[in-house]
């Protein structure tokens, strides 16, 4: 069973970006799958936790030029939603890497920051952008 399975209701309705929200849901999901092995490769899991900071960092960024481009309203609070996560992301990363373990609570949180950003902060821009006519 996948951990974190797309969902339809998950859609922001513009293609680019339901695109690059799979992505981080399958490697959530890599990550999920490495972790449950009785014998975990840290190589593995710090491998998919810069793949997902950099794949992150750069859905951000085209996001954030969407809105600037656009005049969206609301670009600096949602900017500042997405430094926190990397910066939360950047931590995680490091503290691994300095040999402490991971756990559920970070797929956990991996989970709820994506389905609720997507859900709540990331469907609320989409009225605007299609006013301006982005699908």
């Amino acid at each position: 069973m996948t951990f974190m399975p797309w969902r339809d209701d998950l859609s922001v309705g513009l293609e680019s970006i339901d695109e690059q929200h799979r992505w981080l849901l399958e490697a959530t999901n890599r990550l999920h799958d490495e972790m449950s092995q009785e014998v975990r490769h840290r190589e593995v899991i710090i491998e998919v936790i810069e793949g997902l900071i950099d794949y992150t960092v750069n859905h951000f960024i085209m996001e954030e030029e969407l809105f600037y481009r656009h005049g969206y309203p609301d670009a600096d609070a949602h900017k500042a939603l997405h430094d926190h996560f990397t910066k939360t992301l950047l931590e995680i990363l490091s503290h691994y890497e300095e040999g402490k373990e991971i756990g559920a609570e970070v797929l956990e949180l991996l989970k709820n920051w994506l389905v609720q950003h997507i859900m709540v902060v990331d469907k609320a821009y989409v009225p605007f952008l299609a006013e301006k006519g982005v699908a």
